[in-house]
């Protein structure tokens, strides 16, 4: 029977008052009986605008079609013809403004839940997983190698290892899964499921080699002449960006790349854990990106009382997902709006006490397109606080394009690269962060499948 109900399944959550204190997922995804309700929502438009709304072009009706009928794992099958990371992308996925933007349901109510329905059957298939081994792809005898295991690489490796490449993936940190390891909260993205992922990777073939710093430990031109035939630069954006002002390098301050790290790849929030932390009872996070909620909810689940997003702008202007936002607001993160970080203040230890801040306004739109904050003359304001997380961006690590003459970057440090990934320097392909700055998980995707697409082209016309 289709569902006409405007709105979509609600899902399942800890309660906020509950989950502020520990790391276990947020949301608990539906169960089978809601999903088959959910996908009874889709019209299966003849178009399917939104398969064109998704940088990797799951086939969504399909698979959802197969929810339908009860066939979650056939459904999950249908997902990961394109996409190599389906239990990830249900869950961090911006679907809002993809796939789901572009439903025709969402015309007159609400989209069809396409990112939930994409978890269930990533989730339902990993509980009740196939007892027939993995296939492996013949080898076609080409090696490739891919720089840096985050989504983009990990995209490439997958698709390139189906075709029958070689594949080796050099990762600099000592586990692979780049920003989804390090950077992500596991209670937004466990880890575990991340690591399942990697390890149906291995099952294919793919070799990975970790603590390997490609423009260190050897560079570009080194591996071209190890043998490999093509390589694939996904290194993401790693490098913090900071505030330029007083007080920035006192204790107690840090970049939400390190604090992230310190948490979520290095487990500081487990007991017992040997990453040292400081556990502050009152955090600005300076910023208001994903990145900027992600640091705020886990100082709060670290222990601190007070969480404050400091942001120049309005809500309207949030970069945040409405769904972060709201999942701080529940749990408790005080948003100052429209104010400015001056300077940070030390105690005679140089540890952070507090932050001296510049109230603002909204003046004229800048470059952007939006309304710029301007300076309130004279109205100031100071936050207790004894620690502060700077979240205002980051840029590609200049290591690969200091070591790799012929491959050029922009004036911010990214590598230059055409739409299928094509760089300057021959035989070298590179997509995700690197390229674009930080940006999404799933355009990190878009980029490496794409890349890989365009390697086999490349090798198969040498």
């Amino acid at each position: 029977m289709p569902n006409m109900s405007p709105t979509k399944n609600p899902i399942p959550e800890q309660e906020p008052n509950v989950r502020n204190k520990n790391f276990e997922e947020v949301s608990l995804g539906y169960d089978a009986e809601t999903a088959v309700d959910e996908a009874n929502r889709c019209l299966h438009c003849k178009h399917q605008p939104c398969v064109a709304g998704c940088p990797v072009n799951v086939k969504i009706p399909d698979f959802i079609a197969l929810i339908k009928e009860g066939k979650f794992l056939e459904a999950n099958d249908v997902i990961k013809e394109t996409s190599s990371l389906p239990a990830v992308c249900g869950r961090v996925c911006p679907q809002e403004s993809q796939c789901e933007s572009k439903c025709v349901r969402g015309i007159k109510g609400e989209p069809v839940a396409i990112g939930r329905l994409e978890r269930f059957a990533a989730d339902y298939a990993m509980a009740h997983p196939s007892t027939e081994p993995i296939a492996v792809p013949e080898s076609n005898g080409h090696k490739v190698a891919i720089v840096g295991a985050g989504p983009a690489g990990l995209t490439c490796a997958g698709d390139l290892r189906n075709l029958g490449y070689d594949v080796t993936v050099f990762e600099v940190l000592h586990t692979a899964g780049g920003v989804l390891m390090y950077g992500i909260p596991e209670f937004r993205l466990p880890k575990a499921i991340v690591q399942k992922e990697i390890d149906t990777l291995k099952a294919k073939g793919v070799e990975f080699i970790l603590n390997f710093v490609v423009g260190r430990t050897e560079t570009i031109d080194d591996l071209f002449a190890d043998g490999y035939e093509a390589i694939f630069v996904g290194s993401g954006a790693g490098l913090p960006s900071f505030l330029r002002i007083p007080g920035e390098g006192l204790n107690g301050v840090y970049s939400a790349n390190e604090y992230l790290t310190r948490v979520n790849l290095m487990k500081a929030y487990k007991e017992g854990s040997p990453t040292p932390i400081y556990r502050a009872k009152k955090v600005a996070v300076f910023g208001g990106g994903n990145v900027a909620m992600d640091a705020a909810r886990v100082a709060k689940r670290m222990g601190a009382d007070d969480v404050y997003i400091v942001y120049r702008r309005t809500e309207a202007e949030l970069p945040a997902r409405a769904e972060e936002v709201h999942h701080a607001k529940e749990e408790g993160i005080e948003f100052k709006l429209l104010a400015a970080p001056l300077e940070l203040l030390g105690d005679e230890n140089f540890h952070v006490k507090g932050v001296r801040c510049q109230k603002m306004e909204l003046g004229e739109p800048d470059a952007s397109g939006r309304r710029r904050p301007v300076p309130i003359e004279g109205e100031e304001f100071i936050l207790d606080v004894d620690a502060a997380i700077v979240s205002i961006g980051t840029s590609p690590n200049p290591l690969i394009r200091t070591t790799t003459p012929g491959l050029d970057t922009n004036r911010k440090g990214c590598i230059v690269a055409d739409e299928v990934g094509s760089t300057t320097k021959d035989g070298v392909f590179a997509g995700g962060d690197a390229v674009t700055g930080a940006a999404t998980v799933i355009l990190a995707m878009g980029a490496g499948k794409k890349a890989a697409a365009a390697i086999d082209e490349y090798i198969k016309n040498k």
